[in-house]
């Protein structure tokens, strides 16, 4: 017997036991085991300090040498929730002779584990050892080779299989189905169950639940409407088998055609409903879901409440969400994951940050779900280093982490933060890399001016065998359109189509439209409109308004906004680029006259917002904005910024003032822009040559933009501004995007 160290008993917690004294390797009779003190202590322990304390006991008792009772301490620990796989090993390696519980055991505690291949290794070990294996032995042993892809073992314990007779077993014969489904091997599973005379709907299911894993949906329903008698959880395979291919509106009329037949659902089921609910925006099933949850008792099942806290979100009712959210005694990840998610899904980052922070105070482990929902969140404010904590903390505790969605949202994060080396960083740190991951840089790349950069890992990519996508071409074009590349944009619209069949979208005709407006192609822009697929949206004629207002051309920018107030009668930013567009030519009337339509309508200007990120604290400022609690050191910095700014030569563009008033209140109303603001809280609150970096709802404006290239030069500080199309890198007195944005 090996010797371990355990944790002394607690006199409290146990009676004495009577010690028994045993032959070595025997076991008493199973009865007066089964009623021992501590075996039925066992029974009850929630905790792995009370294992530990319970496995003393039994040291002391002497149970310690029979089998019985350390097959049942190997059970807790490999399966209980409240076990420790490790401590089993432990246990394990202690035992002479393990029995073939014992081993079955330890492959089933490994398959359930975090590392399920060792549940092979154990298999073979328990061959070299000479024990024979049993039905008990196969299930869980080919699901660990479902769950690693390990077709080539599965196969040889296939054959195990069939040289001990055990193939007719049910649970063995679904299991093989399964192994081979799950790893892509139709064939060789339908060919298992074809073979078979045991044609249950369980076997039917694991068949069924292969086809769908691999979007084989039709071969799928063929196989439902073979089923003789069709339960619950054939009904659940096809319902969750049209929600992961997307196609929700399919999963649902499937559940409302397993109510029509009268099979009831199970939690299960609605886990599934719901979530194609929340992908469809389906909030009238949702509630109806929620209701049969409530008559059938359910409400505290949390499984349950996750995935309605996860429909509510989704559907836009954040309200509801928090208050099932808040209603949850003892929330898991899950609860707090979905929660987030919601935020972040409805763009309230602000919120999900928040709620991110009391998580942590909550003492509540985050996963890589966590991140996944929180980092679009800290992307979108620009909170870069609460960004950087995620990134070491999943170097941490998530190393080798295999997760491509995690590591895609980091590259995002860094590149919208500003950091556009770090994005670089993680990238190519990837392994594998996916093609989400090359998309990410690429639009980063794009984002902060470097087409050059973006254009040759976009050949890179091809060269590596990615196959680009919809979504990798908004990203080509939209560096070509940072950078004013007129011809290549052309080049990769028509190649886009004619060489990788990829049919252009809404978002591909915003880059050329806007690009060849900024170039002052206004003809080709108008020609490339009007043989659009589709009907252009509210972007492609905002982004023909405002290249109409850099390049002062009213009457087109009228046309283009006429089509604007169609599309979007309920947004006031038309208003705004028509009325910027007459007050660069004068037309004070035609300002006022607008902006009287703006009033009349109830709507506002969306107000000019910049945040900045402080010590892990993101700031907010708008236009004019003196309720910060550090406003009169922030407004004395201001002025002394302006001071500098005059004694540098700068004189402020008011020509976009959208109001008919004296050139010293222009001059005043633009001192005061968020943009600028934001910089000056920044230059108070950090250290000299500290790089400053903030964000911008709007585009800048042209006085901002000269203002912050002197900004500096004088204060020797790089300032990094994302506004709502790119990344401005102001150093020296210049500008990354070259005057051109």
């Amino acid at each position: 017997m090996i010797k371990m160290a355990f944790t002394s008993c607690s006199p409290s917690l146990f009676l004495p036991s009577p010690t028994l004294h045993l032959q070595p390797a025997s076991d008493p009779p199973y009865r007066l085991l089964q009623k021992h003190p501590s075996l039925i202590l066992l029974s009850d322990c929630k905790s792995f300090q009370t294992l530990k304390q319970i496995h003393s006991q039994i040291v002391k008792s002497g149970l310690h040498d029979t089998q019985f009772a350390m097959s049942k301490l190997i059970e807790f620990c490999a399966i209980s929730p409240f076990g420790n796989l490790s401590y089993a090993l432990l246990l394990f390696e202690s035992i002479e002779q393990p029995n073939q519980f014992i081993w079955n055991t330890m492959i089933r505690g490994n398959s359930l584990s975090s590392s399920p291949a060792e549940a092979i290794d154990f298999y073979v070990r328990m061959l070299l050892r000479g024990v024979e294996s049993n039905s008990y032995t196969f299930p869980f042993l080919l699901k660990s080779c479902a769950k690693v892809a390990a077709t080539q073992e599965g196969k040889q314990i296939h054959g195990q299989i069939l040289k001990l007779g055990l193939e007719s077993d049910p649970f063995v014969h679904t299991s093989i189905i399964n192994m081979y489904a799950q790893n892509g091997e139709l064939g060789y599973a339908e060919l298992v169950f074809s073979k078979s005379s045991h044609r249950d709907a369980v076997s039917f299911t694991a068949l069924i639940t292969g086809y769908t894993s691999r979007g084989c949906l039709d071969d799928a329903r063929r196989l439902f409407d073979e089923i003789p008698l069709r339960d619950a959880v054939s009904w659940n395979a096809m319902i969750a088998g049209y929600a992961q291919s997307g196609r929700f509106e399919e999963a649902l009329e499937f559940f409302h055609d397993m109510k029509r037949a009268n099979v009831a659902p199970n939690e299960s089921t609605m886990v599934t409903v719901l979530s194609a609910c929340a992908q469809s925006g389906s909030l009238e099933l949702g509630n109806w879901v929620r209701s049969w949850i409530d008559d059938h008792g359910l409400g505290s099942n949390l499984r349950l409440v996750n995935a309605l806290i996860d429909m509510y979100s989704k559907c836009g009712e954040l309200d509801k969400a928090r208050d099932l959210f808040e209603g949850i005694c003892e929330k898991d990840v899950i609860s707090w994951n979905v929660m987030i998610g919601g935020y972040s899904h409805m763009n309230s980052y602000k919120e999900a940050l928040a709620l991110f922070r009391r998580m942590q105070e909550s003492n509540v482990e985050p996963n890589d779900v966590t991140f996944v929902s929180i980092l679009p969140a800290c992307a979108y404010l620009g909170a870069l280093d609460l960004g950087k904590w995620i990134h070491a903390y999943i170097d941490k505790h998530f190393h080798g982490l295999t997760n491509t969605s995690l590591w895609t949202s980091l590259i995002d994060m860094y590149a919208k933060c500003g950091n556009i080396e770090a994005a670089k960083q993680v990238f190519a740190g990837m392994k594998p890399k996916s093609l989400g991951s090359w998309n990410a840089l690429i639009s980063g790349l794009a984002m902060h001016g470097h087409a050059n950069m973006a254009l040759e890992l976009f050949r890179q990519m091809k060269d590596e065998g990615f196959e680009p996508d919809d979504i990798t071409f908004v990203g080509v074009l939209s560096a070509c359109s940072h950078a004013g590349l007129v011809d290549l944009a052309r080049h990769f619209f028509t190649s886009m189509v004619e060489s990788h069949g990829v049919s252009p979208k809404l978002q591909h005709y915003g880059c050329m439209i806007d690009l060849l407006g900024r170039a002052g192609l206004f003809d080709e822009a108008v020609a490339l409109i009007k043989t659009m697929a589709m009907n252009p949206d509210g972007a492609i004629w905002g982004s023909l308004l405002g290249a109409c207002r850099v390049h002062g051309k009213t009457e087109l920018g009228e046309f283009a906004a006429k089509h604007l107030f169609e599309l979007e009668p309920e947004n006031p930013g038309a208003y705004v680029l028509l009325s910027n567009i007459y007050a660069r030519a004068g037309r004070w009337d035609d300002v006022a006259r607008t902006r009287t339509k703006l009033n009349d309508k109830g709507m506002k200007k969306v107000p000019g917002c910049s945040s900045i990120e402080i010590d892990s604290v993101v700031h907010e400022f708008l236009v004019g904005d003196r309720v910060h609690e550090q406003s009169h050191e922030i407004y004395e910095m201001l002025d002394e910024i302006d001071r500098l700014l005059e004694k540098s030569g700068h004189v402020p563009d008011t020509s976009e003032v959208l109001y008919d008033m004296d050139e010293d209140w222009k001059e005043g109303a633009l001192s005061y822009h968020s943009e600028k603001l934001a910089i000056a809280f920044g230059l108070i609150s950090t250290t000299p040559e500290t790089t400053i970096r903030i964000v911008k709802n709007l585009r800048v404006c042209g006085n901002c933009h000269s203002a912050m290239k002197l900004i500096s030069k004088i204060y020797n500080r790089e300032i990094i501004a994302r506004d709502r199309s790119r990344f401005h890198h102001f150093k020296d007195g210049s500008c990354s995007c070259m005057d051109y944005w």
